[in-house]
């Protein structure tokens, strides 16, 4: 689960509305030409039958509700990029989750320089987040990965080998209300990070020379001049690349506000029809173990209660010792329907709202487990949080999305599923799709577009994602994706 476009995406609003094309009415056969630096208001596009038309002025701004956001966003000009790439080219990546990371790493196998632009003011990772207070840790997004693609598996088998991650014997089922607890008897092997998530996304870049990596950076606008896109965060220059990759979904809002006015019209249509969950998810740490049904388990998707869709035990999970703790640190997780009910802004949350989904949580931990309302002993750390674009909800079915003329680029899982594996599989598609553009100098695009006018249709999984080969998620992410040298 992800929050790329945190509590600072309000600054956002006045940078990124500050450029606009013209209605596509003014101009019959518009060709790109930019004849001003990306830092004033005025675009100039020539038509080719009526000879040059004078800058054309807007007001610097629609306001930002939804409706005009989607007028403008559909009615402005596609950018056509017809200068030769770099020789030596440079890509820009937004987001440097699974897929921003796995991208830019398929880039380097393939010689290609690129800079990520992340937002985690900690750490990279996106939805691979861990938080460490004192002695405690918890995994409060990705719980577990399994593996079922052969790309992703050879991956995996690296990372195992240099200790990464390891694959975790833990019991895990469903649990159902009242304390009724079925183990899964032949799940795949899941997969968890040795020290939490996060380090795996800090280590994936770590043998890297080819990647520059920016945070935190809130990525404003992108300009498209002189035949390179600009990059800046709220008016600050950041760079020019021949290629610009969007890899976090943001929570719909940031994403989309970068594509509103960057020319890109057929990628914007495809990012908005991208629909996300919301998800609370309450960090607990408790003296004593929790008193379980069974042996302990080390996680449980949780059926029949509206406040809980998975309870997974962080110290059993990550510990090498069988008797770990105190504390006993426990990531809970809201199904989505409760996490639409009880949304607020992620980056403000009222105090009276953080306590009452506390509450609402911990009652359905204890129903739950079975246990005698008010029973259940009281947590020593707790802390609340809205992954407030949590999970997609609908997918193209695509591996990624890649726009020739405006040489960009969207990578993620939700392009597959809702899996670490389909944001891994995505990444590594368009940094190889990516390479093979540039190789061929950019001057072929008809042959290059992908996933520019696929349909999407809902995605089913549970309510914290997909696990491919796991329970009735066996289908998922089978599509071998051809991922080159």
């Amino acid at each position: 689960m992800h929050t790329a476009c945190n509590h600072h995406h309000h600054h956002h609003l006045s940078s990124s509305f500050t450029h606009h094309f013209p209605y596509t009415k003014f101009f019959k056969h518009p060709t790109f030409t930019s004849l001003t630096p990306p830092t004033t208001t005025t675009r100039t596009l020539c038509s080719s039958m009526d000879g040059p038309k004078k800058p054309y002025r807007r007001r610097s701004s629609y306001g930002s509700s939804r409706k005009s956001v989607l007028k403008k966003t559909f009615k402005q000009e596609q950018v056509t990029f017809t200068a030769p790439v770099s020789d030596d080219p440079l890509v820009a990546i937004i987001g440097g989750g699974m897929s921003g990371l796995l991208c830019a790493l398929q880039l380097e196998k393939r010689g290609v320089r690129s800079t990520v632009f992340d937002t985690g003011i900690h750490a990279l990772g996106g939805r691979m987040g861990t938080r460490n207070i004192d002695e405690m840790v918890f995994d409060h997004a990705a719980q577990f990965f399994t593996v079922s693609n052969s790309a992703f598996r050879e991956l995996v088998n690296e990372w195992s080998q240099k200790g990464l991650v390891r694959q975790s014997q833990g019991v895990i089922g469903d649990l159902e209300a009242g304390g009724h607890f079925f183990p899964f008897l032949s799940s795949p092997p899941r997969y968890i990070a040795v020290n939490g998530m996060r380090t795996l996304a800090d280590s994936i870049l770590s043998q890297s020379s080819m990647i520059e990596v920016v945070r935190p950076c809130w990525i404003s606008s992108m300009e498209p001049y002189n035949g390179m896109w600009h990059l800046s965060e709220n008016g600050k220059h950041r760079g020019q690349f021949d290629a610009t990759v969007i890899a976090h979904n943001g929570n719909g809002k940031c994403a989309n506000r970068l594509l509103s006015t960057s020319g890109l019209p057929l990628i914007a249509r495809q990012m908005k029809r991208l629909e996300l969950s919301s998800i609370w998810a309450l960090l607990a740490a408790f003296e004593d173990p929790l008193p379980l049904p069974v042996a302990p388990f080390e996680g449980a998707f949780v059926k029949g209660i509206d406040s809980v869709s998975w309870m997974g035990n962080n110290t059993q999970k990550l510990s090498t010792s069988p008797n770990a703790g105190p504390p006993h640190c426990w990531t809970f997780f809201s199904t989505a329907s409760f996490g639409k009910r009880n949304k607020v802004p992620q980056e403000n949350i009222p105090n009276a709202t953080a306590e009452k989904v506390k509450q609402l949580m911990l009652a359905g931990v204890e129903k739950a487990l079975g246990l005698e309302t008010g029973s259940l002993e009281k947590p020593m750390y707790t802390r609340v949080q809205l992954w407030g674009a949590a999970l997609p909800t609908n997918t193209p079915d695509i591996p990624c999305i890649f726009d020739p003329l405006g040489r960009t680029g969207i990578c993620g899982d939700w392009l597959l599923g809702s899996s670490l594996e389909a944001a891994a599989i995505s990444g590594l598609s368009l940094g190889n799709h990516i390479a093979d553009f540039l190789k061929s100098g950019g001057s072929r695009p008809d042959e290059f577009a992908v996933g520019l006018h696929e349909d999407f249709h809902p995605l089913q999984g549970h309510d914290i994602g997909q696990f491919p080969g796991l329970e009735s998620n066996k289908n998922i992410c089978e599509a071998e994706v051809q991922v080159g040298a």
